[in-house]
């Protein structure tokens, strides 16, 4: 059993488009309900949740009916900025069908690269959770061009997730993938791969296990997700990677059950 998960109190649940977006570009509607639903009873046990969302070129490919991410980042930006606004739209309804208040929060690097700007962020941050708020946490895709093919400080959320988890001194991140864990190889490619359980350091032989880049909706790869475990490891907090298809592995997870792999330095 995973006891340190267990007495976890303030938790960042990120989530990739390949949770929110079917492979065929419509949106997910039935995990993003789950998705709802499992926060909201967390937030009802008392805990404090913050959730990392990708999506927003996801949803806003299908709301234009695109079959592919455009190429300029004026054209990906304003995919952005259409799906953003619908992606909220959704959180909205099913949040709310649970009794749940949300706010969106818009992160660009300067949280990071300047004190007084990740203080204010820190500070909103607590503010909504006092107020049981959930924040709903993405990269302003519409004017950062960190984000997106422009890859320099964040790359993609999976290092944003992190860098939140950081600022609001949570006990835990939660990253929900499409793949089940972290293995030993391509699983996909290679049967004889296996799901790595715990991981205490990122050396270089596991970074050397990683692949390359994610979906044609997303922007992650595993690479991504280790260099972002890296960072949690870095800041004494432990980190569990698992298969986000039916959000309701969560609930799993947050009971000590061994899900995913475990990034953890502590045991």
């Amino acid at each position: 059993m995973r006891d340190s998960i267990q007495s976890a109190k303030r938790i960042v649940i990120k989530v990739g488009t390949s949770t929110l977006v079917y492979p065929n570009g419509n949106i997910n509607l039935g995990a993003i309900n789950q998705l709802a639903f499992v926060l909201t009873d967390l937030r009802n046990q008392g805990k404090e949740v913050i959730l990392v969302s990708s999506g927003a070129i996801g949803v806003g490919l299908n709301k234009l009916k695109l079959n592919s991410r455009p190429q300029t980042i004026p054209e990906q930006q304003a995919v952005a900025a259409v799906g953003q606004a619908a992606l909220m739209d959704i959180y909205n309804q099913r949040f709310m069908t649970y009794g749940q208040q949300v706010g969106q929060v818009l992160l660009t690097r300067d949280v990071v690269v300047f004190p007084e700007s990740r203080q204010n962020v820190t500070n909103t941050f607590n503010s909504l959770l006092k107020l049981s708020v959930i924040p709903i946490v993405n990269e302003n895709d519409t004017v950062a061009i960190d984000e997106l093919d422009h890859l320099t400080k964040f790359g993609d959320n999976d290092l944003l997730s992190a860098i939140v988890t950081e600022v609001t001194t949570a006990d835990l991140l939660i990253m929900l993938s499409d793949i089940d864990g972290f293995y030993t190889a391509n699983p996909v490619k290679d049967p004889s791969a296996t799901l790595h359980s715990q991981i205490s350091e990122i050396s270089d032989e596991i970074m050397a296990q990683a692949g390359g880049s994610g979906t044609k909706f997303g922007t992650g790869g595993m690479r991504s997700k280790l260099n972002a475990a890296k960072r949690i490891l870095a800041n004494h907090k432990q980190m569990v990677l698992a298969n986000g298809h039916d959000p309701l592995i969560i609930c799993g997870i947050l009971k000590g059950h061994d899900i995913g792999t475990w990034f953890n330095a502590n045991n």
